[in-house]
């Protein structure tokens, strides 16, 4: 309903003086009524009654309350009537999903109706993907290691080389200077 009368005006007639005369159709009451009988299929005999029950709630969130609360799903179903769980959340108590979900149908990653990005659906519930196994590389600089982590991963240069743009690069430490001068020996201080 509400996407579908998002692009829409009073249409016919003359709509400068409509909006003038009746405020904008975006925030129309013309707008809700429309919004309002599209929400119920023509048979749901409960979605009709519920509707009825609870116009003047709807049409006051329409009215005051849209900007304060801009999901009408969250304030209607979940916050006002106490009858439905918000998104990622399941059950009589709306217990939260399992971390490797998108929307559940119960407790655990089995429950999963979808699974969140670095995760995929395995023997039917939600696994970490192990980036750093995959055929294409994920580390693509030179000499770069890469760790596996919960849901992604990390790149990172081992221990004595330094991350430039392109490369992991061995870092010189006092053993690999090159002295100066190679013909004449290294200075002695005890002497």
């Amino acid at each position: 309903g509400m996407v579908d009368t998002a692009k829409k005006n009073f249409g016919g007639g003359n709509t400068a003086w409509e909006e003038k005369a009746l405020s904008k159709y975006e925030f129309s009451e013309v707008r809700l009524l429309e919004i309002m009988e599209s929400l119920c299929g023509s048979s749901d005999f409960d979605c009709h009654s519920m509707l009825e029950e609870h116009e003047e709630r709807l049409e006051a969130w329409w009215l005051r309350l849209k900007k304060e609360y801009p999901d009408l799903f969250e304030w209607f179903c979940v916050k006002t009537l106490e009858v439905c769980c918000s998104p990622g959340t399941y059950g009589p108590d709306c217990l939260e999903c399992d971390s490797t979900c998108v929307g559940c149908t119960g407790k655990g990653p089995e429950q999963c109706k979808e699974c969140v990005p670095g995760y995929t659906k395995e023997s039917g519930q939600c696994a970490d993907v192990d980036e750093c196994s995959l055929a294409e590389k994920v580390c693509t600089r030179e000499s770069e290691n890469c760790y596996n982590t919960p849901g992604s991963y990390v790149c990172v240069c081992p221990e004595g080389f330094e991350e430039t743009e392109t490369a992991c690069v061995r870092t010189q430490t006092a053993a690999d200077e090159v002295p100066e001068d190679p013909t004449q020996p290294p200075a002695r201080e005890d002497l």
